[in-house]
Formats: structure tokens, C-alpha cells, sequence
């Protein structure tokens, strides 16, 4: 596996492209049986609160996200707050000429822990490629902590 990941100041971005109608895309990243495909499912009315269960994690818990922004069918922002700090991630979505491209960005990363969040969202990214195409979820062992060093360059 090859990082792809980019750090902008203290925004971490990564991209993945799909030959796809931005719609789908969308519905792939916010509808609830969808997400649980690749990341977790999740529960409430987004009003703006909702819980997402992290499946991946050690015991799958549930935390709670609040929703920032949602703009169908371009743009998702969520923030959380639990014991490794704060979060605030935002996915954009566009589409040009059958073409759709994800655009997530993790904001104000802490540099030093670049290493240990971006090979996350790597491995991440890559289940929702791998559940679109139906293929099998790919091992988080190919991601950590091989891609650590690229990632804990950019904080450098």
C-alpha cells in the first residue's frame, strides 16, 4: 500500500475516486446501512447529533458525532470529542464527467500524531473502495504501522 495522504497546514487530506454518479457516492458515505459496509453504522436523527459505531475498533463502540454540515449530495462535516481529543472531519463530494471524487479532510490534525491517524483513515477509505466494489475489506496490518513513518514525516 502506498499513502496517499497530504497534509495542508494542520488539515490532513486524502482523495479516492469512483466511476460513479456523485449521488451514490453520497449515499455511500451518509446512508446508514451503506456506511456500515466500510465504517460503521449509525442511529439518531442527525439533528444534530448522531452515534456511529466504530467497527473496526477495539470493542465497536458507539460515539456520539455531531453534524456540522450536510449539504446533499457535496458535503458532510462532523466533529467529536472523546478521550484522544477532538475531531472535526469533513467529506466533499464532486463529480465531473462520470467521475466522482472524495475529498476527506480531517481538520486541525495534530501534527505529531499524523502517524497514528492517517494510516487510519487510509485503511478506511480503502474499505468503502473495497465495499463498493465488492471486494473483500483490506487488512488494517497492511496500513499500521507500515505507513507510519511516511505519516509522521508530514508532521515533521
Amino acid at each position: 500500500m502506498n499513502p496517499t495522504g497530504r497534509l495542508f497546514g494542520a488539515d490532513l487530506h486524502l482523495t479516492r475516486s469512483f466511476k460513479a454518479p456523485a449521488a451514490d457516492v453520497w449515499a455511500s458515505v451518509t446512508e446508514s446501512e451503506r456506511t456500515a459496509r466500510w465504517f460503521g453504522p449509525w442511529r439518531g436523527d442527525a439533528d444534530p447529533m448522531i452515534q456511529v459505531q466504530l467497527t473496526s475498533e477495539e470493542g465497536a463502540p458507539w460515539v456520539d458525532m455531531r453534524v456540522e454540515a450536510c449539504e446533499p449530495p457535496r458535503r458532510l462535516a462532523l466533529s467529536s470529542q472523546d478521550e484522544h481529543g477532538a475531531w472535526h472531519v469533513e467529506l466533499t463530494v464532486t463529480e465531473i464527467d462520470g467521475v466522482t471524487e472524495l475529498l476527506f479532510v480531517h481538520h486541525r490534525i495534530d501534527p505529531a500524531s499524523a502517524g497514528e491517524v492517517g494510516p487510519g483513515w487510509e485503511y478506511y477509505l480503502d474499505c468503502l473502495v473495497a465495499a463498493r466494489e465488492g471486494a473483500p475489506a483490506p487488512d488494517f496490518a497492511d496500513y499500521y504501522p507500515e505507513m507510519k513513518p511516511y505519516y509522521d514525516g508530514l508532521g515533521a
